[in-house]
């Protein structure tokens, strides 16, 4: 099969950015657009200027400073769209406009109330008014899947006889099928003018859940350009991902048929600077970037990831930016990931403690839906949950609002009398867990952190939930408090005592093996 080179035209900062809860700030969309530059985006959509000022703002911005990629600015196929978006593209190194209009027989019915007829002179005025900002212009016939397939090809034509140089044919509404996707293309490249002279794009919604499907489809059948998004955000179900696209090219080139200049090993990176940034994170199945994309449970999956990981996996995670794949222990778990891991904690188990452990540890799986660090330790050393208090929260200042937050942290524990630092962090919880690394001189990274309220009512208790990562060990810690800070602080002080605890466990354990070998 002959491989071509696909364009990746990302539309994350502005399809993305229309869905429920993804909205950014012109700083934030300027963050995330040099992270897309990073990625080695083809064409980078910046926004749709005539949408607000905020938009209008962050394409000048975006158009100013990023330089590498094409900035494309949104616009309908109305006059005044098409100046704010050409106005607002004025000092990009490359601009693309991208003007719209709908033309399936519903839209233009029920939606523009306009005839075919006006929707034809609207594209070739509007196509034609653009090329006066640059000579760089895509033409989108929105719900193209669900339009005429006549008219389509005459709506193609008329911006193709006046300079567009893409042209996209989406499916609005994700209502296509891959093999009827794919014919729109083969017909409009056949029947169309010129069509052998332009770009062809596909642009898919997910609402059926087969919008990479489609696109997979659309590049098979000579799309040029794929637009697409970080994660799949978007409208209603979302877009295609670009993660996917990507990631399947690469996978399956010979099949597939196409390349694309995409930097992979920065798609981790930049699926979480786009959750970080609206909050919302992908399913944890989600390919490529879900939490458990690249984690394994089940024992004969672990067991073969053991010997090699492409008997499981046929994307190797540092393929996008990911350190490793984990195996996470559960029921489904098997004795080879439970050895390996006691063998990263420390331990060289015997054959008979293996199985006496794992016994004790499938009963425990049965129970529990992720075993962590201290249960392993816990079904080692009996005593590993009656942790003593040795660590003790005996004051915690705060201060935050319009003001850098600092907290102040004064801490009994095992040395004599209290020690006190003060931190600072993005967040009064953050300032105060740094306050406390810098009391024990000691590193923590904390996993995760969730809140519940115990009792209703605004003075109610709330009870913090954490994971923590202490000296390689993940260990779980819970504090309650009318104050999130507070109970924040407290669960990581829980925590630190139970890995002080271990720490004096494993320490009487060595000296016993020792002295029984004396």
């Amino acid at each position: 099969m002959v491989t071509s080179d696909v364009l990746i035209f990302d539309t994350t900062l502005r399809d993305g950015e229309q869905a429920p809860g993804n909205s950014l700030s012109p700083e934030e969309k300027l963050r995330l657009a040099r992270q897309l530059d990073a990625l080695g985006v083809d064409i980078l959509e910046a926004g749709f200027p005539a949408a607000s000022e905020g938009d209008y703002r962050s394409v000048h911005e975006i158009a100013a400073e990023v330089r590498r990629p094409v900035v494309a600015a949104l616009a309908r196929c109305h006059e005044r769209d098409i100046e704010l978006a050409g106005e607002a593209l004025n000092g990009a190194a490359r601009s693309r406009l991208h003007v719209f209009i709908s033309t399936s027989d519903l839209h233009m019915r029920e939606k523009l109330r306009l005839t075919r007829d006006e929707v034809l002179e609207l594209t070739r005025q509007s196509v034609r008014r653009a090329r006066r900002y640059t000579d760089d212009v895509e033409f989108s016939a929105e719900d193209a899947s669900r339009t005429d397939p006549d008219f389509l090809c005459r709506v193609v034509e008329a911006a193709v006889a006046e300079g567009a140089g893409t042209i996209n044919l989406p499916d609005t509404v994700g209502y296509a099928m891959p093999h009827e996707y794919a014919g729109m293309f083969r017909d409009v490249r056949a029947r169309v003018p010129g069509a052998d002279r332009v770009i062809l794009s596909a642009h898919c919604h997910d609402d059926l859940g087969l919008a990479v499907a489609n696109s997979l489809a659309a590049i098979e059948a000579g799309a040029r350009q794929v637009e697409c998004t970080v994660n799949g955000i978007g409208e209603r179900a979302g877009n295609a991902a670009l993660e996917e696209i990507v990631m399947a090219g690469q996978v399956r080139g010979a099949a597939l048929g196409f390349r694309c200049n995409i930097e992979s090993r920065e798609i981790y990176r930049t699926s979480q600077l786009l959750s970080y940034l609206t909050g919302v994170f992908p399913q944890p199945n989600k390919a490529v970037v879900g939490k458990n994309a690249f984690a394994h449970e089940a024992g004969i999956h672990q067991h073969g990831m053991l010997q090699n990981g492409l008997t499981y996996e046929i994307i190797r995670p540092e393929m996008v930016g990911i350190p490793r794949s984990t195996l996470v222990l559960g029921k489904h778990s098997g004795r080879h990931a439970l050895e390996r891991r006691f063998r990263e904690l420390g331990y060289d188990l015997s054959e008979a403690q293996l199985l006496r452990v794992y016994a004790e540890f499938t009963s425990l799986a049965d129970r529990k839906r992720e075993i962590l660090d201290e249960d392993l330790l816990a079904l080692l050393h009996e005593s590993f949950h009656d942790a003593p208090e040795e660590y003790q929260l005996t004051h915690l200042r705060v201060v935050c609002g319009s003001v850098s937050p600092t907290a102040e942290v004064r801490m009994a524990g095992p040395w004599s009398g209290e020690r006190t630092a003060r931190g600072t962090g993005d967040g009064p919880i953050a300032a105060a867990f740094t306050a406390i690394s810098e009391i024990l001189g000691r590193q923590l990274e904390v996993l995760s952190l969730s809140l519940r309220s115990l009792t209703p009512g605004r003075d109610s208790v709330g009870q913090v939930f954490l994971q923590a990562k202490i000296d390689g060990r993940s260990l779980s810690g819970h504090g309650a408090s009318t104050d999130i800070v507070e109970a924040s602080a407290r669960a990581l002080v829980h925590a630190l005592n139970k890995a002080l605890h271990a720490d004096r466990l494993e320490s009487s354990s060595l000296n016993a093996v020792y002295l029984w070998g004396v």
